[in-house]
Parts: C-alpha cells; structure tokens; sequence
C-alpha cells in the first residue's frame, strides 16, 4: 500500500467561545457553517476543499481534551489556509479593519511551493497561515 495525501481534509481546534470564533472563522476567513453537532459541541467549517472544525471546551468533546490551549501548553504550531486572490497590503489592511495584528508579508514554502504568506491569531491564540498562489 502506498499513501498519497491529496490535501488538508480537516483541521480541528479547541475554542473557548463559540460565537466569536464563528465571527473570526466565518465573517473574517471566509469559511461556511457547514453544520453543527450541539450535542457534542462540534462545528463543522467549509473552508474551499478542507474543513475546520471547532470543538468547544464546554462541550462534550471539548472536556475531554483538558484545559485550553495556552502560550507554553500549545497544540498545534499553526495551520494554513491557501487563499485567493492574495493582496498582501490589501489582506493586512482589512485584517486590522477587524481589530487583528497580522504579521509581515514573506515567502513561505508550502504544498503548492514558494509563495506569499502571513500570520494572524485566532481568538484562542491558534495560529493561521494565510497563504497565495506559488510565485513559478
């Protein structure tokens, strides 16, 4: 057997709170409430091909995982969303419009090779890499 990964298909994060991740997510990111698992505190996020899912620390899911994730007891480094069009300025301006810091604008080697990225949080902290096409 040989094992060829074709993409992110998920990435699933601890949150604290719902609704302001949902607004970071969602009306920030561009991502989709796809659909919603309350019983167990679960929230599934299109986000293009891949998913983000949000478990909450209150919910059933999200107890079991212990304590949020904290500046010395991370999880996750980060992850990165690939994202169109990518216009640094025009990125960083309107992630500040929404009260973010974003970082510096850099070439990155990802999936796709060597393009332009930044960072920004999310409001629990995570690390989001916002990612452009592969300069060729």
């Amino acid at each position: 057997m040989q094992i060829a990964p074709l993409g992110l298909d998920h990435v699933v994060l601890r949150i604290a709170d719902l609704d302001r991740s949902l607004a970071f997510y969602c009306d920030v990111l561009g991502c989709v409430l796809d659909r919603r698992r309350d019983d167990l505190g679960l929230y599934h996020l299109s986000a293009g091909t891949a998913q983000v899912d949000l478990v909450t620390l209150a919910g059933n899911l999200g107890q079991k995982g212990g304590g949020p994730a904290a500046q010395q007891g991370r999880n996750m480094d980060h992850f990165c969303l690939r994202i169109e069009p990518f216009d640094g300025p025009a990125l960083q301006e309107y992630l500040r419009g929404h009260g973010l810091e974003p970082g510096e604008i850099t070439q990155r080697y990802g999936a796709m090779g060597e393009g332009p990225s930044l960072y920004v949080q999310d409001p629990d902290g995570n690390t989001v890499e916002l990612k452009g096409p592969a300069v060729s």
